[in-house]
């Protein structure tokens, strides 16, 4: 709950600089969520390019950390690790 906190301050203070100085946000909310996912993906390659390379196992590497950082806890999950 805190890192929600944090971020949705961050927005904020974020926002108040863009009205401060007169201009609004960089992004339509779609292409800046869009934009978001991007970041998210791109933030899983390095360490799925290090599991190809050792010959780890990737498949569960996907469905564990890669799907718990780029999707968060999902509605119904039964996995009670924190994600």
């Amino acid at each position: 709950m805190k890192a929600y906190l944090l971020s949705i301050a961050a927005g904020l203070l974020v926002g108040v600089v863009y009205s401060l100085l007169g201009v609004r946000s960089p992004a339509p909310p779609m292409i800046a969520l869009a934009g978001l996912l991007g970041i998210l993906l791109g933030e899983q390659i390095i360490p799925l390019a290090g599991r190809f390379m050792t010959k780890n196992n990737v498949v569960e590497f996907v469905m564990t950390e890669c799907r718990a950082h780029v999707l968060g806890r999902l509605p119904g999950d039964t996995d009670k690790h924190d994600a």
